[in-house]
C-alpha cells in the first residue's frame, strides 16, 4: 500500500513516448506540469478579478487572460510530451537529433503581442506603431521557428533575421513608448514595465542559441530556462500591470471603455496638434464692367 501511495503519478512519457537523442525526461515533464498549474491558477485569479473591476477598466485583464489561456494549453501539451518533431542537428556532440517542441512558438506568437499591446496602450502610441511592433515580434518568433527546423547551419541566418527584428522591437518599445508615456504622466510605470519586459526579451535569443539553435543544452534544461522566462514575462508582468493600473487615469490614457464604446479622450498635451492653421486668403470682389 505505501508503494502505491508514493508511486509516481506522472505517466505522460509512458503514454506519449519521447524520441530523438535529445529528448524530454520525466523530471522535465514534472517541471512543465508545475508551470502549467501556475498559468492556470493565474488565469483563474485574473478571471475572478474581472468581476470586481470597473466596467471601463478591464482591457488589461482581457489581454492577459487571452495569453494565459494559450499559455496553459501550450504548457499542458508540452508537459504531456505532445506538439513536437524530431529534427537532425547540424551542431552536436553525440547528439544527432533533438525533440523540437513547436508549441512554445505558438505561445510566443500570442504572448509577445499581448505584452506589446499592453505597453502601447499605457504609453499612448498610435495603433499603427503598435501594429508595426506586433509584426516585428511575429518576424522574430517565426524566424526562430523556421531556424529550429532547419537541419543545417543555415539556421543561423534565420536567427540573424529574428534577432534583428527583436532589436528593432526593443528600440521602439523603449524610445517611442517613453515619449508617449511622458506626455501622459506615466513615465515611471512605463519605464519600469518596458525595462522589465526588454530585460526578459534579451534572454530569449540566448536561450534559443543554446537549445533549439546550437543544441548545447538538453530538453529539460531548456524547458527550465524557457519556463522561468515565460513565467516572468506573462503571469508576473500581468500582475504588475494590474497592480500598477489601479493608479492610472484610464480616461487620460484614452482606454476607458463603456457599453457604447470608448469614451472621449480628455484634453492633453499634443504638440503636433498645436500648430495654427493658415488664415484663408481674402479675395477682392469682382468688379462688373459695362
Amino acid at each position: 500500500m505505501p508503494a502505491l501511495i508514493f508511486e509516481r503519478a506522472n505517466d505522460a512519457l509512458n503514454v506519449n513516448p519521447p524520441a530523438g537523442d535529445q529528448r524530454l525526461a520525466v523530471h522535465g515533464s514534472d517541471w512543465l506540469w508545475a508551470v502549467t498549474a501556475v498559468f492556470i491558477l493565474s488565469w483563474l485569479a485574473i478571471a475572478a478579478l474581472v468581476w470586481v473591476a470597473r466596467g471601463g477598466e478591464r482591457i488589461f485583464h482581457y489581454l492577459f487572460l487571452t495569453a494565459l489561456a494559450v499559455g496553459s494549453i501550450v504548457y499542458f501539451a508540452q508537459a504531456s510530451d505532445l506538439a513536437w518533431r524530431v529534427v537532425p542537428q547540424a551542431n552536436h556532440i553525440a547528439r544527432g537529433s533533438r525533440q523540437i517542441f513547436w508549441a512554445k512558438y505558438v505561445l510566443w506568437v500570442v504572448e509577445f503581442p499581448v505584452v506589446i499591446i499592453a505597453l502601447g496602450l499605457l504609453s499612448g502610441i498610435s495603433w499603427a506603431t503598435i501594429f508595426y511592433e506586433v509584426v516585428l515580434s511575429w518576424i522574430w518568433v517565426i524566424s526562430y521557428l523556421v531556424g529550429a527546423f532547419t537541419t543545417t547551419n543555415y539556421k543561423w541566418g534565420f536567427f540573424a533575421f529574428g534577432t534583428f527584428a527583436w532589436l528593432l522591437l526593443a528600440v521602439h518599445t523603449l524610445r517611442d513608448g517613453s515619449v508617449g508615456a511622458k506626455r501622459l504622466g506615466v513615465t515611471r510605470d512605463h519605464s519600469t514595465l518596458a525595462g522589465w519586459v526588454n530585460l526578459l526579451w534579451l534572454l530569449y535569443p540566448i536561450a534559443w542559441g543554446l537549445s533549439d539553435g546550437g543544441n548545447r543544452i538538453g530538453i529539460t534544461a531548456s524547458f527550465i530556462w524557457y519556463g522561468i522566462l515565460d513565467f516572468l514575462l506573462l503571469p508576473v508582468t500581468a500582475w504588475a500591470f494590474l497592480l500598477l493600473s489601479r493608479r492610472w487615469d484610464y480616461n487620460r490614457l484614452n482606454i476607458a471603455f463603456t457599453q457604447y464604446g470608448r469614451v472621449n479622450q480628455q484634453p492633453g498635451n499634443f504638440p503636433e496638434k498645436n500648430t495654427t492653421a493658415a488664415a484663408p486668403v481674402a479675395t477682392e470682389p469682382a468688379v462688373a464692367t459695362a
